[in-house]
């Protein structure tokens, strides 16, 4: 008997995450962008605690962005302008007007808020 095909899975949705949230992850890989550190250090620098540091490397996951564990230290294996575009943005709190001027355009970025305008107004 034939299995069935489990529909192709499509990407996680990218987690909502406030400007603070958003600035740390940042400076949490600017942070790993010099070179491999400790969870201790990381935790100092940052000013949290570990159970937000391990928050936040989860949320780097998921964002596509990997942080591997060597030999105690955390390390960040891409470069760090590459890994900070992958991060999530906070809700810029636009107008419907303002979302569909910011969706003229013919690149990938104004194609996929111009998708999010048709699913709201049809």
């Amino acid at each position: 008997m034939a299995r069935k095909r489990s529909p192709k899975a499509s990407p996680p949705a990218p987690r909502a995450v406030t400007a603070e949230r958003a600035a740390r992850l940042c400076q949490l890989l600017r942070l790993l962008g010099k070179g491999p550190q400790t969870r201790e250090s990381l935790t100092r620098k940052l000013g949290k605690d570990v159970r937000s540091f391990y928050r936040d490397l989860e949320l780097l996951r998921a964002a596509g962005i990997e942080v591997p564990l060597r030999e105690g230290r955390y390390v960040l294996d891409e470069n760090v302008d590459a890994a900070v575009a992958h991060l999530p943005f906070p809700d810029p709190v636009l107008t419907l007007g303002e979302a569909q001027q910011l969706a003229k355009g013919r690149s990938p970025t104004h194609k996929k808020l111009k998708a999010q305008i048709d699913q709201i107004v049809g």
